[in-house]
Parts: structure tokens; sequence; C-alpha cells
């Protein structure tokens, strides 16, 4: 049986998207291959004085329309055709949503829970000095994925400012705000998807108040789209973490839940509320109206795409659905609001933070979340667009918009030399 290549998952909408569009091959051929991959190997001496060398990786996928953005996630099981999907995602994201930037993506094979906080310290600016040829403002801007945060994000940006010899805050985005980070990013991938869930609904003609909803993944993009959604008037039923999920059919008390989640604890021990525990499967295929994969990529199986009675799924993580499962859904006629628009408020909100950082002001939470959805809806209503233009999915939609902004790109600049 042929393994799961993310990178081969995203060639194949690619050309699928292509192809409805009848675009010629010569105007999306160099789109299909990354334009850099470094990898790095990071030699940490631990706590008890022993050398460890972990491997690193950082992609850029296209630079076509502004410089490569995309997080670094740490995660024991990463490899380079992850990578370079992700970046190949986040090129399209940016692309879907109309800003400046380009694809790209890093990752350190490592579970950073193993780690002492020097240790993860150390690594950190290791690997920051190991892809110091390839990062900065104006080439290549990281942020936080999988087991990164603001604070890994601060010694990233100092590490690269004591080479520069100066302070360069827009080198990185998701920083802590006292050090030039933006209000509203920590939420905004969460934010998105709660923006999108109800326009999708709205679209379809369903009521947002006590529509039932499953959130795979607690942590920064599902953890708060589960509380917004849950603020809107939603009934959260499901929600998992890495230690397993919780289910009541009447709802979660998700303030509670989150508030024990964000001081450190798993679903696992979490004792005080009327559910009961689930395993991942149970909660991908619940009778939840809508579903929200905000966890992995490769969780929507086809396996698990025949079982699913979710009406609407909303990808709130990078590649949750494989090309098979999509082609089920779509014959169930499950409406899936791809990935690259739905989680795509992360990467709009560190482009504002990119933009204040240049210009060396700030912006207030009122405005950034304004523009924010501003931008979000926009995009929704082009991909929706494109989707009837063509009859065709929500996620086709989405890839011909970005693809023709992307191949538009590279027909201006036309190929060097």
């Amino acid at each position: 049986m042929k393994s799961y290549n993310p990178y081969d998952n995203f060639l194949e909408t690619v050309e699928a998207a292509a192809a409805i569009l009848e675009m010629p091959k010569n105007d999306y051929e160099a789109i299909k291959y990354p334009e850099r991959e470094l990898k790095v190997a990071i030699p940490v001496e631990m706590d008890d004085g022993r050398v460890k060398v972990f491997e690193g990786y950082r992609v850029q996928h296209s630079s076509s329309r502004g410089p490569c953005k995309g997080g670094i996630r740490y995660h024991p099981d990463v490899d380079i055709d992850e990578v370079k999907a992700l970046a190949a995602w986040m090129t399209f994201k940016c692309a879907v949503v109309n800003i400046p930037y380009g694809g790209g993506k890093g990752a350190v094979g490592v579970d950073p829970a193993l780690l002492s906080k020097n240790e993860l310290k150390r690594l950190t600016r290791r690997y920051t000095a190991m892809i110091l040829p390839l990062i900065g403002p104006e080439k290549d801007i990281p942020a936080p994925d999988i087991n990164t945060n603001a604070e890994i994000m601060g010694w990233i940006m100092d590490t690269y400012s004591m080479f520069k010899g100066y302070t360069v805050p827009g080198v990185v985005t998701g920083k802590p705000v006292g050090i030039g980070g933006s209000v509203g990013r920590s939420a905004a991938t969460g934010r998105g998807v709660m923006l999108i869930t109800k326009e999708i609904l709205h679209r379809m003609g369903t009521p947002v108040y006590d529509t039932t909803v499953a959130v795979q993944g607690a942590g920064n993009v599902g953890g708060v789209a589960a509380r917004l959604l849950h603020n809107e008037g939603m009934k959260v039923i499901a929600l998992s973490d890495v230690s397993g999920g919780v289910f009541n059919k009447r709802g979660l008390d998700i303030p509670k839940i989150m508030d024990f989640i964000d001081a450190g604890g798993f679903l696992k021990d979490y004792e005080n509320g009327e559910f009961e525990y689930i395993s991942n499967e149970e909660l991908l295929t619940c009778e939840a109206h809508v579903l929200v994969p905000a966890a992995m990529e490769n969780q929507i199986t086809a396996e698990i795409a025949k079982k699913l009675k979710a009406k609407v799924i909303v990808e709130g993580a990078n590649g949750p659905t494989t090309v098979e499962a999509d082609k089920i859904l779509n014959d169930m006629g499950v409406i899936v609001v791809p990935d690259i628009l739905a989680n795509a408020g992360g990467v709009v909100v560190s482009y504002f933070e990119w933009v204040q950082n240049i210009q060396s002001l700030t912006w207030d939470f009122d405005e950034v979340n304004r523009t924010l959805e501003k931008i979000i809806i926009r995009a929704f209503n082009e991909v929706w667009d494109k989707m009837h233009e063509k009859k065709s999915t929500m996620r086709m939609g989405a890839y011909m918009v970005a693809l023709e902004r992307l191949a538009d790109a590279k027909k201006i600049r036309g190929i060097f030399p």
C-alpha cells in the first residue's frame, strides 16, 4: 500500500485545478517545484553535557508574489515531504487571501516536551543560525506553528538581530507584543476559522445559533476556534487534544474546559463536567453538523470519510483531508471549506504584524480584527464565486483563485535569465 505523501497530495490538487481552468502547463509548471530546500544538522549541548544532533529544514516554495512566509514546527515525525507540502500550501494560502507573500516552511525533528527550557533555547538559536542565510524581513519570514510559540519567535528574532548588529523585529511574526508582535495575532487563525464557519452556514441558510460543532485539536487553532464558536452561540459537542477527546450531545462547557487546558491541563485529566471520553475517530465521525479538524494533516482518510456524519468541514489544520477522502466527501454532498482559505487568518494577521514592524507603528485590536474580517470574507466571496462559475468544489475554487494569481505573477515577471 502506498504511504501518504502530502506533497503528492498538493501536486494532484494543483493539476486538477489547472485542468478545470484549462491552463497551459507552461503557466504553472514552475509552481510545482520549491525554489529552495535547505536541510541542516543542529548540534545542541544538552544539560548533562552530551551533544545531540537534530535535523532541521527550511523550504522556500515561491517568492513570485513577495517574501516567503511560513511557520516553524517542532515535531519528532517531520520529514522533507511534509515541509515541502506545508510551504506550498502557504504559497496558495497567501495567494487566496491576496496578500503579497509567497510560501515557506521550517521544521526541526524534535519533541520539545523532552527538552528543558535551556535546551530548547539552544536548539532554537542554533537552528536560527543555520538557516540565517535564507531568512530576513525582505526574504523569508518565519512564524509559530505546531509546538512553537511567541517566546520561541522572540529567541529567533533576538538571534537574527545579534548577527545583524541591530534589532530586526520584522524577521519573524507571532512575537510577543512587547518586542513588536501584533495584538490579535495569537488568536487570528482560530478567529478566521470562526468567521469562515459563520459565513458558510449563512450561505447554506443554516442558523448559527445552536448549530452543533466538533473540534479536533484544542491548541492555538482548535482551542481558540472552539471558544469563539461557543461565544457565537454554536454548540460545541466534541473537543479533543493530544490526550483524547470529550463528547456531550447537549454541548460542552467550552470556557471551563479551555481555561483548564490553557492552564496546562490535558483533557484525559479533566473531570469537572458532564461528558463521555471518546477516541479520535469517534470525534471525527460524531453527529455534529460542522466538523473542524484543527490538529495535524492526514486525519480524514478515505476510511474516515465514509463514516462521516458532518454536513460541513472547515479545515483548521493544514492538509487534514486526503485526495481520496475529498472525492468521497464530494460524492456524499459534504461541503469542505479548504485549509488554504479556512485557516488563513493567521498569515493575514502575520502580514499585519510585518507591516507594522516595517512602518514602525502599531494597530489596535479593533483595527486588526476588522481588517482581518474584511480580507477573509472577501477571499471567501472570490472562492465561492469561482466555485459556482466552474461548477466545482470549494477546494478547487480556492486553488483556482490562487493558481491564477500565481501564474499571472510568473507571467508578468518572466523567467530569469
